[in-house]
């Protein structure tokens, strides 16, 4: 029976021209996504390379500048602008701190169309003002982009519920059903059969444009090899959990038109509906603090450390006794008071910035943790992990970048404490920066999704459906 299943949905789906339409449809809504997704980044690489660009003839302007100083030349600059002041190249020359796309960026936008990608911290700037946040177009937050992910999450379900919505209703509505109860195999076995077949040719109808896709953009098998099999297996897990939904209305359900009303209704459940449940619990329970209250804080601390900075300037020259040692160091100007009121701003502000991210990080784990509610959800949260595009990929470009900026501080607060002048040979000890991406993938995401399947499915054997008839 099996046998003539395979035979027969194959006849069927061609001659209905089901797979010649649903190859060209998927070919031209991948092509387009992957194309899409490939532009976007090239604009993110494009960013990051002209920040580059302009660092690197700062740097050689800089540098030749320093050493006409060196060798005695007269320098047509303002004293204020002179490379040899440390405070100059801290400011006016600092790294690009940059977070480059992975090699997988183009399948999932996530979080890359909301945050930078690169930031330049400086010495007199604080962890506060380094901007993080990039709001483009509301209409383009308001809509998403069209990307890999938005087919896969968003299209594809569709495309199943057009594929099998009426299976079973379709032979009940023909008359045809009459002649499959003669032969001996259960209405279940042989929906399942046929849904089955069409998931089969469906995997293959994707596997084989996918890979037509990438070929044709240049995707590197080699390289990328593993983000490939991990993308296939995320689609086919999450195609399961849409045609084992068909399977079950098609069960349960004996009205063509009323399956595909249900499959809708479970496409906006858990596709539209769900996302958004999640997101606002989250706020519920773990709301965030004022952010306007903490910039203003924070603007009441500089101003009353302002006050007293003479204070503030001899405690932290207690606390570090190592820029005290030379006398230079009482010739005390604007940004020794600086640097220690800074460091003092930064103490008193640590725990309000803590509570702020501990509260945003209690609602990124609590929405991860019941993501398996909405398949959707779980499938866009593995797509961003597998592209790089994570909320938790920015957040880690923001630690990184943090951390590298306190250091970047710290390698030019010698010179400013000991009144040293900076020199050419001392430009090669400054830090660098090479942002390191986490392993954030990981297929325990889609444990929850294949376990939501099998429960569907098992419920499917083992309940009856009110109305058993098959006429």
């Amino acid at each position: 029976m099996l046998r003539y299943n395979f035979k027969y949905e194959w006849l069927l789906l061609i001659r209905n021209r089901w797979i010649q339409l649903l190859s060209i449809l998927l070919l031209l809504l991948f092509g387009f996504a992957v194309y899409n997704g490939i532009q976007k980044v090239n604009a993110r690489q494009g960013n990051i390379k002209t920040a580059l660009t302009d660092f690197e003839t700062e740097e050689k302007e800089t540098l030749s500048v320093l050493d006409s100083i060196e060798k005695g030349h007269k320098v047509n600059r303002s004293r204020w602008t002179l490379p040899s002041r440390p405070i100059v190249i801290g400011n006016r020359l600092p790294r690009v701190v940059s977070m480059p796309p992975k090699s997988t960026a183009f399948i999932a936008t996530g979080q890359s169309d909301l945050f930078t990608h690169y930031v330049r911290p400086t010495v007199t700037g604080d962890d506060l003002s380094i901007s993080y946040t990039e709001m483009t177009s509301p209409i383009q937050l308001l809509f998403g982009s069209f990307d890999l992910a938005f087919v896969i999450i968003y299209l594809l379900p569709l495309l199943i519920i057009a594929f099998s919505f009426n299976v079973l209703a379709s032979e009940r509505e023909s008359g045809t059903l009459k002649l499959l109860a003669s032969q001996p195999i259960r209405i279940r076995t042989w929906v399942l059969q046929k849904l089955g077949l069409r998931f089969f040719w469906l995997v293959l109808c994707i596997s084989i444009t996918l890979l037509l896709v990438f070929a044709i953009f240049s995707f590197d098998f080699l390289t990328n090899g593993t983000a490939l099999i991990s993308l296939l297996l995320y689609i086919i897990v999450y195609a399961l959990f849409w045609f084992v939904l068909a399977f079950a209305t098609n069960i349960w359900i004996h009205s063509s038109a009323k399956n595909a009303i249900v499959l809708i209704g479970f496409w906006v459940l858990f596709v539209l509906l769900s996302p958004s449940i999640l997101n606002q619990l989250s706020n519920t329970f773990y709301p965030m603090p004022s952010r306007s209250l903490m910039l203003n804080k924070m603007r009441t601390l500089k101003a009353e450390a302002t006050k007293k900075q003479d204070e503030i300037l001899d405690s932290y020259l207690r606390d570090h006794p190592e820029y005290a040692i030379n006398d230079s160091t009482q010739t005390r100007n604007f940004y020794h008071r600086y640097m220690a009121t800074q460091n003092l701003v930064k103490k008193e502000l640590n725990p309000v910035v803590k509570k702020f991210e501990t509260q945003l990080q209690y609602q990124h784990e609590w929405a991860n943790t019941f993501s398996w509610f909405s398949p959707a959800l779980t499938i866009q949260n593995a797509l961003n992990d597998l592209a790089g595009t994570s909320e938790k990929d920015y957040q880690q470009f923001r630690y990184q970048s943090l951390e590298f900026a306190q250091k970047w501080r710290e390698s030019f607060i010698p010179f400013m404490f000991n009144n040293q002048k900076f020199k050419k040979s001392d430009y090669k000890n400054l830090p660098a920066f090479q942002y390191a991406y986490k392993n954030g993938e990981t297929y325990v995401r889609i444990i929850g999704l294949l376990g939501m399947s099998f429960v569907i499915m098992l419920l499917v054997f083992v309940l009856k459906p009110k109305k058993a008839s098959i006429f």
